[in-house]
């Protein structure tokens, strides 16, 4: 396993948290992806998959973390965003 010095955190299915703390899980997640493979899908799977063998995990990380804020499954800016729509909600009730 090649471990990321911080875990990129996500939401995952119906919006459950998910830690991924590794390449592999990177590319799982990547390789599995049935949104839309966009430039930043692409890279994202290129720099884990060279991750997976003699590639730079930092970078890695680096591009697996901007596909995920991209589509939106970061885990900081989902919550972000929600806690944004509440008060958006409240303050127009």
């Amino acid at each position: 396993m090649k471990p990321f010095a911080k875990p990129v955190s996500i939401f995952v299915g119906l919006g459950f948290p998910r830690d991924v703390e590794t390449v592999e899980e990177a590319f799982e997640i990547l390789n599995e992806w049935v949104g839309s493979r966009s430039p930043t899908h692409e890279q994202a799977l290129s720099a884990v998959r060279a991750a997976l063998t003699e590639g730079s995990v930092p970078l890695a990380r680096l591009a697996f973390e901007a596909f995920t804020k991209k589509t939106g499954i970061l885990a900081p800016d989902a919550m972000e965003l929600a806690a944004a729509k509440a008060a958006d909600e409240w303050l127009s009730a």
